[in-house]
């Protein structure tokens, strides 16, 4: 047998001693790398019980060479197929645990805006510029299904998921770097100003009274005085923070601007909000698309609300839907047809769950569905009772 660097064997030539390289992605590795020391019998009986028929020898060549038996062969190399399944899972992952620790960062920066403006200013520019750099870092990120462990998202959760709907809408028009990140910073703390208003009022769980309604709605007013005295923050983002809940009509607050007095990225920012809003009231992301198509005619530019549909799907990550294959599923992340997204899914009993890449597959979404006609085992495989918010991500292939 010639000398070589590598050389592929078939499994019946494995013997311990041998450094072996799997012809397959990591996902599918039991021993979690693709280089492998042969260091026992049993290593030997598990490499033999996988999918493959090789090996690729890349060391202990002379344990090769002293067997007789031992004959080179010549497998053609196969690039390992692309574990679709695996990656969606690791993106979605990925994704929850950024969207922790952007929410978690933003917690200084909240509570620093009066006391140290500057640590305040430096914190969220730091979260912003980990916004704009997962963001960038596909031609084109998807929208993502990530949750809190609360019964509802904390201020700082909302914010961070407003600014990814904002910032995926100015992304898919166009907007300017800078813009993108004057939007971003003002979403992060549209709400600031809510830590101003009592607990009580706040965390409310019944209807407010007219006076606590009223109160709430100084929280705009509240955040751009906090923001103001600083001298720190651009105007644009200041903008957003007292204008975020205008509407185009004159129907909003606190100042009843019309469309022609409110800004782009003020409007981007608003629709984001409403829409964020209104999924925390329906608890449903395609029952808040519709209502806001049906509830909020002439309150937003026509043209944001289809970016906003174009950059959610028909179903937007967190809708419960059934599949024409029977079973029931979660949507997890977008993908390029909208019709088609990235799902996890169960059985009508629970099981079987896994992700899937419907695009990939003869499968269709039928109709979207009420939590509470599923079962409680669906329920729980499912977490389709978990608050939705969204981060950015895309499949790294």
């Amino acid at each position: 047998m010639s000398k070589t660097e590598s050389i592929n064997i078939p499994l019946s030539q494995l013997v311990v001693g041998l450094t072996v390289k799997l012809p397959l992605s990591w996902f599918n590795n039991p021993f979690f790398r693709n280089k492998v020391p042969v260091t026992s019998q049993a290593e030997i009986e598990l490499i033999n019980s996988l999918d493959i028929t090789y090996v690729t020898v890349i060391g202990g060549m002379h344990l090769l060479e002293s067997n007789d038996e031992a004959e080179e062969i010549v497998v053609e190399e196969v690039v390992p197929e692309f574990d679709i399944q695996g990656a969606i899972k690791k993106s979605v992952h990925s994704s929850q645990q950024r969207f922790n620790k952007a929410a978690s960062d933003l917690r200084p920066a909240f509570s620093k805006v009066v006391s140290d403006p500057e640590v305040s200013y430096r914190e969220s520019a730091t979260v912003v510029e980990q916004l704009m750099a997962h963001l960038g870092e596909s031609k084109q990120p998807e929208i993502v299904f990530v949750t809190s462990v609360e019964k509802e998202p904390s201020i700082t959760q909302h914010s961070v998921s407003v600014a990814v709907l904002a910032m995926m809408m100015a992304n898919n028009i166009g907007l300017s770097h800078s813009e993108l990140r004057d939007l971003a910073l003002g979403c992060v703390f549209h709400d600031v100003g809510k830590l101003k208003i009592p607990d009580v009022i706040r965390r409310k769980r019944t209807d407010l009274t007219k006076v606590e309604v009223n109160y709430m709605k100084t929280h705009p007013n509240l955040g751009y005085e906090m923001l103001d005295r600083s001298g720190l923050f651009p105007e644009p983002m200041l903008d957003i923070v007292l204008h975020h809940h205008e509407f185009l009509d004159g129907s909003g607050y606190p100042n009843k601007l019309t469309e022609i007095k409110i800004p782009k990225l003020t409007q981007i920012a608003a629709l984001a909000n409403d829409y964020a809003g209104l999924l925390m009231k329906t608890g449903s992301p395609q029952v808040a698309l519709g209502t806001l198509f049906k509830t909020r005619a002439g309150k937003h530019d026509k043209d944001l609300i289809q970016v906003l549909v174009k950059v959610l799907g028909i179903y937007p990550p967190g809708s419960i839907v059934t599949l024409s294959d029977g079973c029931i599923a979660k949507v997890m992340m977008t993908s390029r047809d909208s019709k088609k997204p990235h799902i996890y899914s169960c059985n009508d009993h629970g099981g079987q769950a896994s992700f899937r890449c419907l695009t990939d597959e003869d499968v269709n979404i039928v109709e979207t569905i009420k939590i509470d006609t599923l079962s409680e085992k669906v329920i729980s495989t499912l977490q389709a009772q978990s608050p939705v918010c969204f981060y950015l991500s895309h499949i790294k292939e």
